[in-house]
């Protein structure tokens, strides 16, 4: 179990942080200089330098997002210029890709952060610019919608396996509809029939909370309360669930940590939404309520179980049900080792864990909720405070990466190995970055009574 540290304070993470914004100007600008992009999007790093991995070009947004964030924690042109740069010249494909799940990642990252940083003065005010980025947001909204299937009971976004998958992933690049949503669009279908995008989100939400989320309510033999399945498999001929699965964690009977990690980060930032929403635009798909219930009994779930079976420090390994962790003897009541020899930790999760934990709690506090606010906000802060701290850090300027003991995917042995007998250790994801370096800037604006971080501004 996390140990929280219930003295932590935000202010007490900023020469860390910005040590940490210190390294990332050296790596930006390091991987605009080496990487060979003719290869595709950077992943993750090899040796200390990020290379690809064909799947799905679901990355490319949160290399660009880095340096847009760098700028908006420093105020550093060079990185405005590169991010803001390759974002109009690269990010076009990405906004009108039909084949994947992942929309709410690379553009939200990329047009999203720019829409933001203009409407908050960072940015001079162009309203043609502006509508570009808007343009951009509305466009990739609709594209992710139409990627539906209809299930038993209601719908969700399918993964790019096919039109039988959800993913739990999608939880946080859902957030696209819902912002597309708010600028006033539609997805458009056959007979100009216009289809909600908020609609199509609180129905993927709850398709992610009932199905994705477990509760221990009975449901299997391993239904512990707050574990996720990554993968759900439906019967696409009459909309049935049929059973969880996994692609990156271990089996659908355990949980895939960074699976887990999308649900608490993607779960609270979508209660922050909730409450920008008007009880008229929530009527018609079951009241405000009833939504929000649902969201925070996942919510609720998720983030317990992640306090409950990580390492005293707060960063997880890769599977809760790995099945070499029993070799690491009482591994739950003490600090993540990375460098042991059986199963690697997931660093890439823990960044999207703290931000989660922080933005619930933050958000509980706001409702009333004091005692439990505090107790995910300061597990949140305890996180962080491993995280961006060796052996977390990546100090070294000649590594591309921001944040080590990142793991892509486990079960394929995709992940590098440096060191014979040892679990994979030492490298760097995109994701892993970009989540690290978001929660950089929430903890920043929050240390400067700054405007509140939010993807929907």
């Amino acid at each position: 179990m996390i140990q929280t540290d219930p003295n932590l304070t935000p202010a007490a993470l900023a020469p860390s942080l910005d040590r940490f914004f210190s390294l990332a100007k050296t790596k930006i600008a390091a991987i605009d200089r080496e990487y060979d992009e003719r290869k595709g999007s950077p992943v993750f790093t090899v040796g200390g330098k990020y290379t690809t991995r064909g799947w799905t070009e679901w990355t490319e947004g949160f290399r660009y997002g880095i340096a847009i964030l760098h700028f908006d924690a420093t105020g550093d042109e060079e990185s405005l210029a590169s991010g803001r740069t390759k974002t109009v010249k690269k990010m076009a494909t990405h906004v009108s890709h039909i084949g994947v799940h992942d929309h709410g990642f690379n553009n939200l990252s990329t047009y999203g952060n720019l829409r933001r940083l203009m409407l908050e003065g960072r940015l001079p005010e162009n309203e043609w610019e502006r509508n570009f980025y808007e343009l951009a947001i509305k466009t990739s909204g609709a594209v992710q919608a139409a990627r539906w299937t209809t299930r038993q009971g209601g719908g969700f976004i399918h993964s790019f396996n096919g039109p039988h998958s959800l993913f739990v992933d999608t939880i946080r690049s859902v957030r696209i509809l819902m912002k597309a949503h708010q600028l006033g669009h539609v997805l458009m279908a056959e007979g100009d029939k216009a289809v909600s995008l908020l609609e199509r989100a609180i129905q993927h939400i709850e398709s992610t909370a009932i199905f994705s989320v477990f509760y221990g309510e009975g449901r299997d033999s391993y239904d512990e309360r707050g574990r996720t399945a990554h993968e759900i498999i439906f019967n696409t001929k009459d909309g049935a669930y049929r059973c969880p699965n996994s692609q990156q964690g271990y089996t659908g009977f355990s949980t895939w940590t960074r699976g887990q990690a999308w649900a608490v980060l993607g779960f609270a930032e979508e209660l922050e939404l909730l409450e920008t929403l008007s009880d008229d635009e929530l009527a018609p798909f079951g009241g405000r309520a009833e939504i929000e219930a649902m969201m925070l009994k996942a919510a609720t779930a998720t983030a317990d179980h992640f306090i409950a079976n990580t390492p005293t420090c707060g960063i997880p390994y890769w599977d809760t049900g790995a099945p070499k962790l029993h070799l690491l003897g009482d591994y739950q009541n003490r600090p993540a080792d990375p460098f042991n020899a059986h199963e690697p930790v997931d660093s890439s999760a823990a960044a999207i864990d703290a931000q989660g934990l922080l933005r619930f709690g933050t958000y509980l506090m706001r409702k009333g909720d004091e005692s439990n606010g505090r107790r995910y906000f300061q597990a949140g802060l305890t996180v962080a405070r491993t995280l961006f701290s060796e052996p977390y850090l990546s100090t070294d300027t000649t590594h591309h990466g921001l944040i080590l003991h990142s793991i892509y995917h486990q079960p394929n042995g995709w992940d590098h190995k440096p060191e014979p007998g040892k679990a994979a250790h030492g490298e760097s994801s995109m994701w892993g970055d970009y989540h690290a370096m978001e929660l950089a800037v929430y903890l920043q604006r929050l240390i400067r009574n700054g405007p509140y971080l939010t993807f929907f501004a």
